[in-house]
């Protein structure tokens, strides 16, 4: 029997993206229509202009993803998309369009949560987490969500704290607004703190000892405005790149912090770290410098599959497939989802 071919649409936020996946790992094809030059000049996603341009961009990615993978919608096995969490009138297009070719074809559609679509792109690298079906931690820090999980296993999550405010990936486009960097923040801070000193300025460390899960990174903001403003002319050179360096550092010890004290806590030996601030090389070397030591597994998938694609939501639509979970053709898009609240249609 050949294994399932899943055809999977994410429009949730500002990227348009479809991929065709061949079981769990074997990546037929990976296509992103990145709307980063949309935005930037408004610092920030206006969901308007991210609508129109999925509208625009959904049927010629799909159409693309299908050829580069060398396979007709006849070949396909499922159609995964994106229901939700996310921005209602992005989740929608994805979603309708997913609608219209499952119901065309008679192809089951399979409602994937952004999510889980997140911690499944683990489940595409070769080094999966939760060996033998034990739990694993999973941290899920991107641009809209900051959030801490214990998964049970696939599909069964139990939240122990999340983002009381700010995401880590909105902090951190914020704070280049602030400074004048550029959109999106997450990259230009990264690259500039690479040649800073990140024990020059002290920022606070929000709900380290307040919250054990939890997270806030409002006053860390706030925290980095006030510094900014002591710098009239604005910064530059070696107090910019401190100033990220020091910013960047207060961010990931704090989500380290609270990831290895789940870890702990609740004695799992593997931890998934996922999403788009999982790009940061300081991140990624922090969490993999104290799960070493540690000796917990740690599971960071590639760059490609942190920021928002669609290969994550084929991982997800595959397990949801064979879980027997379909979607009806009167499904809407739902953009406050929670992860424990996973549902069939």
């Amino acid at each position: 029997m050949s294994e399932p071919l899943i055809l999977a649409i994410e429009t949730s936020c500002d990227e348009t993206a479809a991929a065709v996946l061949r079981g769990d790992r074997e990546v037929l094809s990976d296509v992103v229509a990145s709307q980063v030059s949309l935005h930037a000049e408004y610092g920030g996603v206006v969901p308007e202009l991210a609508c129109r341009a999925h509208v625009e961009s959904v049927d010629p990615v799909v159409k693309e993803a299908l050829a580069k993978a060398g396979v007709s919608l006849g070949d396909l096995t499922a159609i995964a998309a994106t229901q939700g969490p996310g921005l209602v009138g992005a989740l929608l297009v994805g979603l309708s369009y997913a609608k219209a070719l499952a119901w065309s074809t008679g192809l089951p559609l399979v409602p994937v949560n952004h999510l889980e679509a997140h911690i499944s792109a683990a489940f595409v690298e070769k080094e999966q987490p939760g060996g033998n079906e034990r739990p694993f931690i999973g941290l899920v820090v991107s641009g809209g969500h900051t959030s801490l999980y214990l998964c049970e296993e696939r599909s069964r999550y139990r939240l122990l704290g999340q983002t009381l405010d700010d995401a880590a990936g909105e902090a951190f486009d914020k704070v280049a607004k602030i400074m004048g960097l550029g959109y999106p923040g997450g990259v230009v801070i990264d690259k500039l703190a690479k040649e800073g000193d990140r024990k020059r300025f002290e920022f606070p460390r929000p709900m380290m000892k307040k919250s054990r899960y939890d997270f806030s990174f409002s006053g860390l903001k706030t925290a980095l405005r006030t510094h900014v403003e002591k710098y009239p002319d604005g910064l530059s050179g070696k107090d910019l790149n401190d100033t990220c360096a020091s910013f960047q550092e207060a961010v990931v010890e704090v989500l380290t912090v609270k990831a290895m004290r789940a870890v702990k806590d609740l004695g799992v030996r593997d931890l998934v770290v996922c999403g788009g601030v999982a790009c940061n090389s300081r991140l990624r070397d922090k969490m993999a410098e104290l799960c070493g030591k540690r000796g917990v597994s740690l599971v960071i998938p590639r760059p490609r599959y942190c920021t928002d694609n669609a290969v994550m939501v084929a991982s997800a639509g595959l397990h949801r497939y064979e879980a027997g979970v379909r979607g009806a053709m009167d499904i809407q898009a739902v953009p406050t989802w929670p992860l424990e609240g996973l549902g069939g249609d």
